[in-house]
């Protein structure tokens, strides 16, 4: 050691210390420090040969050396770190063997191996994965919570091979320590928190990772091998200890799965028509479908073709594949169907088959391995055991109450996905009396699974019938809301006398409505809603009656109690007054009523839609006596811009709803209340998302861009990119005629947002650098999705359907200039963002865009318009982001505001052709002005601090006109109307409520916080009124 030699033994000197040591590890005393000196060698093989030799010595069993020799120990622990790739490997190798010899040195190695569980390569990080689940499987106690911790991280690797070590090792460590229970209930509760995390990774994007969590949970978490009540107890109490996201995704998998077994029966249809061109095109939609759902989408594409080929030729292959896919097929029946369908597609000569995997994976998604009639009658007796309070509830680690619920909730996701399986007396007959039990949810989750699966009852099962009838109709009169919704659905659905059963339900409970028992009026609002949304015929004469002389006179149009006046803009459920609610649920029972009639013969949609438009623009007071509180008025707009967004989604009432009303039902995105915002904003891009909105309903997202709370535009961007996504595919996959391309074509998002824009009301001031700002920035967050890709030639597109609009004038007013101006101004910041971040626009466009009639007039030949309305300053800002500083002189005559105090400027009342409101505030104070006032922020900023809030103001009372069942609009104002000042003490508690990003406050129910530094206060006389015509 350390010396040069010729001895034949040089090259096996490490075998020789390792035998020496077995020996006696005092014979080599001396030769120890020689090793830590090779440890710190440059050569890396002679580094590797020492690591792996010290290996053995610090690993071995009964070894004292890493106690004895503490700094070689520790020159050991630093190779952990080496530069080369083979010693880093050869270290975290030792630490499995280490950790299992020597758990008291667990501690020293947590912390190298939390640096190797992030190293650059893929193996290494790879080995400390199945380092840590080889000890854990060994001895659940030789790991301690951060190194479980490390495998949980690399779920979420960005390889492959990773996330599916670290996903099947805590699959293992699950089914032996959780499923059954080999280190007792304690070892169990603490690794409980693998079966939320494994489910949780079915919302990753790759079907890799989906793939294998639904091979996970039908090999580890719920085995398909046991027998069916074992299986079905292990699914109960699973459902039962799952966190919300889990539960989810659960529901999403079986989801997923139901849809694919959809998608191979239509598959399997289409094989039964005669060969015909439409047919082969309709049958290559089908399977690029399923190839979506497999992985490897290109090679899944070529191995479904060859499917669905052998399928063409092979009719018992088809016939087998059908009784898998069968509603009536069992567990068993299934494995049967997968083993022939196999057999049959198996190549002896051929050692691998991809073919075959591929048909494996398809195979598995689709086959029925845990529901089945036998699996339901399982899981209904263990729901029984659990109402008797006969189950095994609390040994599970679960109460009785929550064991219902989820089972019920189970249940109800199954019957779903599987409700032939739902199909027997003794399942109904538990149902029954769960309708019966006090916990409202598990009455409502009954209701709906004999919604679901019901329809043979009334041929089949007649004492059910008889029994059940009576329950639903007391549900409906007097149920919780969500319970008479489904019990009207549920008559609906299963019985063939409907029309007799739901008169039975409208007739009294259309007698009974009384306004002054606001608390007895909810539930017959939902029911009597949902009536005349299912059986419009019957119903929607007289629910006309019910609409003009009750829900418009007599409930929206007065307020009969005083709302709380603490100032919050939003209150839990609970606090929101009786009142208020059933004004809500009146709403929503306009638009099912509507919804259900599909035609506007009476004009009755058109004078909802005033109604609804006159609750926003007096921000949901209507009837403007200032006896309603500020969270009830949240309430009231968040119901009208939701109701006039629902109604849009009709194609007969979306053609009357007027561009004003789409504006106003557009600036709720935008609304003071930051609750209002967010569900707002999830309605609408679920609408979207569904393709039930028309196109012009995403042109909202772009006011998101002046959201003060960072979360709010990251999420409003996440659901812009979903959105394009969505339809982008959707247009590759089906055949459009040009119609339908106009309304589906994401780019032709922009007509609506440049008039959106060109209507807000806070661009009054068309040469307002602010303003102007504010333009890009929405504009900005609309094109830099459409952009990111130039997909045939959309820059150019763009720029041409922008050019266009320049050509054209304002089809909502024509006539006026300052409309068209700002107009106008509005396109050529839309030019100056897209020709400054795309290279490609200028190339020629042969597409002739189409502009929406709607919004804008037809183009005039003798009208060409090449004024550029940016100025190049205006041009210089938008570019630079930095106007040139005012003069010193720029605050002579300016309000200057007060810490904690609002200022409210009286002037004279302004030129009715002027945009500009009479009665501007400014903003509450901030930390500094555009001006240069220094300002201190109140103290104690409460409600407003956690509700960021948009400026705005009364307009005039709203008059009612009781013969149009709804109240007409006052001749139009410019800007919204001003609201009551406020107390200097209100102000200091309300801080900052101007629109968009000028509001500078968080979220209530966030933890969201505005970066200081992007929010703008404007001038004093730039905050202005928001001005809607409702009047067309």
């Amino acid at each position: 050691m350390g010396k040069s030699s010729v001895s034949d033994l040089s090259e096996h000197v490490f075998d020789l210390i390792q035998e020496l040591f077995s020996i006696d590890p005092l014979l080599l005393t001396s030769v120890m420090p020689q090793l830590e000196f090779k440890l710190k060698s440059n050569d890396g093989e002679e580094r590797l040969a020492v690591v792996k030799l010290l290996a053995k010595l610090f690993g071995a069993k009964d070894s004292e050396l890493a106690t004895q020799n503490r700094p070689l120990w520790q020159c050991f622990l630093g190779r952990f770190n080496d530069i080369h790739v083979p010693v880093r490997l050869e270290s975290v190798k030792f630490a499995s063997h280490c950790l299992m010899n020597h758990p008291d040195l667990a501690k020293d190695l947590t912390e190298f191996l939390k640096v190797r569980s992030h190293d650059p390569e893929e193996a290494i990080r790879h080995d400390v994965i199945v380092t840590i689940i080889n000890a854990g499987k060994k001895d659940l106690n030789l790991v301690n919570d951060q190194l479980l911790g490390f495998v949980r991280e690399r779920t979420l690797d960005k390889r492959w091979r990773v996330r599916k070590e670290a996903m099947m090792g805590l699959a293992q460590l699950f089914k032996k320590y959780c499923l059954h229970h080999e280190a007792g209930k304690e070892q169990a509760q603490k690794i409980s928190w693998i079966k939320d995390k494994l489910l949780h990774i079915y919302y990753q994007n790759s079907i890799d990772d989906k793939l294998l969590v639904e091979k996970i949970f039908a090999q580890y978490m719920v085995p398909h091998s046991l027998d069916t009540e074992e299986k079905m107890k292990c699914l109960y109490y699973l459902y039962a200890c799952l966190d919300t996201n889990a539960v989810k995704a659960l529901n999403e998998m079986w989801k997923c799965q139901n849809m694919l077994r959809g998608l191979v029966r239509e598959l399997l249809d289409l094989h039964k028509l005669p060969v015909s061109e439409a047919n082969n095109t309709s049958m290559f939609g089908k399977l690029m479908t399923i190839s979506k759902n497999l992985p490897d989408a290109g090679k899944a594409q070529d191995f479904m073709k060859r499917f669905n080929q052998v399928l063409g030729e092979d009719e018992k292959l088809r016939v087998q594949l059908e009784t898998l896919i069968s509603p009536t097929c069992s567990c068993k029946q299934a494995e049967l169907c997968v083993r022939e369908i196999t057999r049959k597609l198996t190549f002896p000569k051929q050692p691998t088959n991809p073919f075959l995997e591929m048909v494996k994976f398809l195979l598995e998604r689709i086959a029925p391995v845990h529901i089945d009639s036998e699996a339901i009658s399982a899981l209904v007796k263990l729901l029984n055991k659990s109402i008797e309070g006969t189950a095994d509830d609390d040994e599970e680690g679960v109460t009785p109450d929550t064991a219902i619920r989820s089972g019920l909730e189970l249940l109800k996701v199954l019957s779903f996905t599987h409700p032939t399986a739902f199909h027997s007396a003794e399942t109904y007959e538990s149902l029954l009396q769960c309708l019966k039990m006090e916990d409202d949810k598990v009455a409502e989750a009954a209701i709906q699974i004999f919604r679901n699966t019901g329809q043979k009852i009334e041929t089949e099962l007649q004492q059910i019938r008889s029994t059940l009838i009576p329950v639903l109709h007391q549900k409906a009169k007097r149920g919780t809301p969500h319970q008479a919704k489904q019990a009207v659905h549920c008559i609906h659905a299963i019985f063939c006398n409907k029309e007799v059963q739901l008169a039975q339900i409208f007739e009294p409970l259309s007698r009974s409505l009384n306004a002054d028992v606001p608390e007895q009026l909810i539930t017959p609002l939902v029911s009597l809603g949902h009536i005349s949304l299912l059986a419009p015929d019957q119903f929607a004469s007289p629910m006309k009656a019910i609409v003009a002389n009750f829900i418009v006179k007599d409930l929206l149009m007065n307020d009969r109690s005083v709302g709380n006046k603490n100032g919050k803009l939003w209150t839990s459920d609970e606090e929101v007054s009786a009142e208020v609610l059933a004004k809500v649920q009146a709403i929503k029972l306009l638009v099912r009523w509507l919804l259900g009639m599909k035609n506007n013969q009476s004009k009755s949609a058109n004078s909802t839609l005033r109604l609804l438009s006159a609750m926003l623009v007096s921000e949901g007071d209507l009837t403007e006596q200032k006896k309603i509180s500020k969270s009830d008025m949240s309430r009231l707009r968040l119901a009208a811009g939701g109701a006039i967004m629902k109604l849009a989604q009709e194609p007969v009432y979306h053609d009357i709803i007027t561009p004003e009303q789409f504006q106003l039902c557009g600036l709720v995105i935008n609304d003071e209340c930051y609750q209002v915002r967010q569900i707002f904003a999830q309605k609408l891009h679920l609408a979207l998302v569904k393709l039930l909105l028309p196109l012009e309903y995403l042109a909202v997202f772009s006011l998101c861009a002046k959201d003060p709370v960072k979360e709010r535009r990251a999420h409003a961007r996440q659901c812009l990119l979903k959105n394009i996504s969505v339809r982008r595919e959707y247009i590759k996959n089906n055949p459009l005629t040009n119609d339908k391309m106009l309304s589906l074509l994401p780019e032709y998002v922009v007509p609506y947002m440049i008039h959106l824009l060109a209507h807000d009301p806070d661009f009054t001031k068309p040469q307002d650098f602010e303003q102007l700002r504010d333009l890009k920035e929405c504009l900005w967050f609309m094109l830099e999705v459409l952009m990111v890709k130039n997909e045939n030639n959309s820059h150019a597109f763009l720029r041409k359907m922008v050019e266009n609009i320049k050509q054209t004038k304002d089809a909502q007013c024509p006539d006026d200039p300052k409309a068209n101006e700002k107009l106008y101004i509005v396109c050529d910041v839309a030019l100056f963002v897209i020709v400054n971040k795309s290279t490609a626009c200028h190339l020629d466009c042969p597409k002739e865009p189409v502009l929406p009639a709607k919004f804008f007039t037809p183009p005039d030949k003798d009208f060409i318009n090449d004024k550029e309305y940016l100025s190049s300053e205006a041009r210089t800002l938008l570019l630079t982001g930095k106007p040139k500083p005012p003069p010193v002189l720029s605050t002579v005559n300016k309000v200057l505001t007060v810490p904690g105090r609002r200022v409210y400027t009286k002037t004279p009342v302004s030129d009715p052709a002027s945009n500009i409101s009479a009665n501007s505030q400014p903003d509450s104070p901030a930390t500094k002005t555009r001006d240069g006032v220094s300002e201190s922020l109140g103290t104690g900023a409460q409600e407003n601090d956690e509700n960021p809030g948009i400026n705005t103001e009364k307009e005039g009372t709203v008059t009612p006109d009781l013969t149009t069942e709804a109240p007409t609009i006052p001749k139009p104002r410019r800007g919204r109307p001003p609201k009551a000042t406020a107390s200097p003490l209100a102000n200091e508690k309300d801080g900052a409520t101007a629109k968009g990003r000028k509001r500078a406050a968080p979220a209530q129910d966030s933890a969201s916080s505005v970066e200081p530094n992007s929010i703008k206060i404007p001038k004093a006389d730039d905050v202005t009124q928001r001005s809607i015509n409702l009047q067309r």
